[in-house]
């Protein structure tokens, strides 16, 4: 079975469990793996404050449920006591955010990111920091400073990226819900890969405050968890507008997300699946299977669902690298060893001090993606590479707004494969790239969608998970989550069973 937030909530309030043995437990489990031949390696570290923290939610727990007004306290706080998985670039006050690069070693975070305080003000302990891509910058969490995070299914194989340690700590039961961020699919394709639930919100749903940026008019907080009301919780406490953030904007029918219910009105539900993905080239077989399984199931509910034509979707990739990789190299600029970070000074000048430490500091993916960046926005170009990337995308974000006035949702596939072995694609980027096939026009359209555990591989390809998006419109995360829940209450074990 699960071990849902809504299962611990239940076993904190009645006492058949408590803070500090959720967080205990997550200790011991992240030590014993440690030592284990093939270590998963999702979690960096543990925080050194979370006991303390937990044993002071105990006593407000029990002083709570002595003067009856535990029902109360979890209404106010509804995470209150649970510990939770943090990525590696999002800010903690006070803990290392090193974004698994060289560059960053040592460095302190001086605040918290809004989501993170969000979370804590809902009674949630931040547990500690996990694994990532190198400033989020790859699809299998292979490009870290600290190793690669191993599939907790078969560790011979990747979690994928890049919040594959957030992905693997949830799917190993280190942590009941976790945090990751997306560019172009890297919290839904570790998601698929690990077989958990993974959304990427609306853009600005959750603020971007104190999260370390890769894209900036593409990044976005994502959540994962074991099922769609493990996402929903955390979700609704951590939307809404920011003073910090711009860009952040509030979320209609959040309040629906705090006791989420499965979607019922299914003969009225009109799905969209785009003839571009169904006829992309590189879709395996086994995925295929369960994706026409999904169609299927829908189909019985009496969902109607129709193919569809979006030319443009050829060219999201092309847009995708374009926009995501120039506003990398102009975001990466920050980090030249004078501000903060890693410093390579040999005494030779400015300039000499600004190669060396980008040149140690950076990793090859990273290098990879700046000069692309670089080349992308030079003078030869005059940036009209990226004003092309640019119109494409806002052509993207119509066509897609357009379809929505017909449809209730997109259906697709996750991923073109299900998760590929440890160091098969990791010297061939373009490999990589196209992991991410089916996911960057969601972030181009700055729609949500929610990858679901579908199925897994057949028994000659290992029965690795397989994963399905559920795309909705802008600011349709009620929907989309509902119908996951749906999903969910048909199928409980299509994900990964974790035991309690």
């Amino acid at each position: 079975m699960f071990y849902t937030i809504s299962e611990t909530v239940e076993a904190l309030k009645s006492g058949k469990t408590t803070s500090v043995e959720l967080v205990k437990s997550s200790i011991d489990t992240f030590e014993n793996d440690k030592k284990s031949e093939k270590p998963l390696n999702a979690f960096l570290e543990i925080y050194d404050d979370v006991l303390e923290l937990a044993k002071t939610c105990d006593e407000k727990i029990a002083a709570a449920r002595a003067d009856g007004s535990i029902e109360k306290l979890y209404e106010a706080q509804p995470l209150f006591g649970l510990p939770f998985a943090n990525k590696d670039n999002i800010s903690v006050r006070g803990k290392k955010l090193t974004c698994s690069s060289k560059i960053l070693e040592g460095y302190v975070a001086p605040y918290n990111a809004t989501v993170i305080n969000r979370l804590v003000e809902a009674g949630a302990i931040p547990l500690g920091r996990c694994n990532q891509d190198e400033f989020a910058m790859g699809s299998s969490t292979e490009y870290s400073v600290y190793g690669p995070t191993r599939n907790p299914i078969n560790r011979d194989y990747v979690s994928g990226g890049s919040s594959g340690g957030s992905s693997a700590a949830v799917a190993a039961n280190q942590a009941l819900f976790g945090l990751g961020t997306e560019t172009g699919g890297s919290v839904r394709l570790p998601a698929s890969y690990c077989g958990v639930y993974g959304l990427k919100p609306t853009y600005g749903v959750l603020s971007r405050w104190g999260v370390v940026a890769y894209g900036s008019s593409l990044d976005q907080v994502g959540i994962l968890g074991h099922t769609p009301a493990d996402i929903a919780t955390p979700l609704s406490v951590m939307c809404g507008t920011d003073f910090y953030d711009d860009t952040s904007a509030d979320l209609p029918e959040s309040s629906s997300l705090k006791n989420l219910e499965a979607y019922k009105d299914f003969a009225s539900l009109k799905i969209a699946v785009p003839k571009q993905f169904e006829e992309a080239k590189g879709l395996d077989e086994d995925v295929r299977k369960v994706f026409e399984d999904v169609k299927a199931w829908f189909t019985s509910k009496g969902a109607k669902i129709e193919s569809v034509d979006l030319p443009i979707l050829d060219a999201s990739i092309a847009s995708y690298y374009v926009i995501a990789l120039s506003e990398a190299a102009s975001n990466l600029s920050r980090f030249d060893g004078i501000r903060y970070g890693a410093r390579e000074d040999n005494g030779k000048g400015y300039d000499q001090l600004y190669v060396d430490t980008r040149s140690n500091g950076f990793g090859p993916e990273v290098k990879r993606r700046i000069i692309i960046g670089n080349y992308v926005l030079s003078e030869q170009f005059s940036g009209t590479t990226y004003k092309k990337g640019m119109s494409v995308r806002a052509r993207i974000q119509r066509e897609v707004a357009a379809l929505f006035e017909n449809y209730d949702l997109i259906l697709c596939p996750t991923c073109p494969t299900a998760a590929f072995k440890l160091g098969e694609k990791y010297d061939d980027p373009m490999a990589m790239y196209l992991s991410d096939l089916y996911t960057v026009f969601v972030n181009l359209a700055r729609i949500p969608s929610i990858s679901v555990p579908a199925g897994f591989t057949s028994d000659a390809n290992g029965k690795m998970p397989v994963g399905i998006q559920f795309a909705g419109k802008m600011f349709s995360e009620a929907k989309i989550l509902q119908l996951a829940q749906a999903w969910e209450e048909d199928h409980a074990g299509c994900g990964v069973p974790v035991k309690k």
